[in-house]
């Protein structure tokens, strides 16, 4: 049985994501160094490699939140870094963003949350914001009671979901998922990146992960990049990650503990 995610209908006009040469330094380290990488619009790409190898730093310069020192960042086929602010701002808007282990505000309830860009930006009042979390709370499959509920009282997998109605609330084109099953048990690890896949092929979006769980990366995404130290290493189909090739591919899927995989130290 073939477990990958399905295709969605692509866009022509070239890749919707497209980093060329893109490098960025914090607190005078280069953390990301040369990194070019390119997903096709409705196609699916899934960042893998070992604890602080610049996976989530190559999410959040695609997302805007770091800026890149030199290189290119394109998305929807328009750079990024020579869009006036309002334009920067516009393509900001077409990206839903997944954090880490979900990231809701504790103090607020989860309909809130869903819609606490627009609320904050003031794009909509509370009554419009409170019929929109409905709507995308029951996109993600939650109940709709779940809406006036805290984060703490939602389980580790609601919780998730719910932090996905918010990634979907702008009806994104990009998708940006930083580790979406990490913490989870195997079954709701599964049911969340079905739930990726169905959210992304109702918007058509293009969705770029990433993922230290082997298992999910073979579902989260046809592609794949191997990231270790800042650096693409490797990139090619899923279905070849057991048999890429690369020896830091090979070290990680198969989790040994020697290899060419730098050990980190404090």
């Amino acid at each position: 049985m073939d477990d990958a995610p399905p295709e969605r209908r692509a866009v022509t006009g070239g890749p919707q994501v497209a980093l060329a040469g893109v490098r960025v330094r914090l607190d005078g380290r280069e953390v990301l160094s040369a990194v070019d990488l390119d997903v096709a619009p409705g196609g699916s790409a899934v960042l893998i490699g070992p604890s602080g190898s610049g996976k989530t730093v190559l999410l959040k310069t695609v997302a805007g939140l770091i800026a890149a020192e030199s290189g290119s960042l394109r998305i929807g086929g328009a750079e990024v870094g020579r869009l006036p602010p309002s334009g920067r701002e516009a393509a900001a808007g077409r990206i839903g963003v997944l954090l880490q282990q979900s990231a809701l505000f504790d103090s607020l309830p989860v309909w809130e949350n869903v819609v606490f860009r627009p609320l904050l930006e003031g794009a909509l009042d509370r009554r419009a914001g409170l019929e929109l979390a409905r709507e995308k709370i029951a996109a993600a499959g939650l109940p709709d009671e779940a809406a006036r509920l805290y984060p703490a009282e939602l389980s580790g997998g609601m919780q998730r979901r719910a932090a996905l109605a918010r990634a979907i609330v702008g009806d994104p084109r990009v998708l940006l998922l930083d580790e979406p099953t990490a913490g989870l048990d195997p079954v709701t690890s599964r049911r969340i990146v079905d739930l990726v896949h169905d959210l992304a092929g109702a918007l058509g979006a293009t969705v770029l992960s990433a993922t230290s769980d082997m298992e999910a990366a073979r579902r989260l995404g046809r592609q794949a990049a191997m990231m270790v130290a800042g650096r693409i290493v490797w990139r090619g189909p899923t279905a070849l990650l057991d048999r890429s090739g690369d020896p830091h591919v090979d070290q990680l899927v198969h989790s040994r503990t020697t290899g060419p995989i730098p050990i980190l130290t404090e």
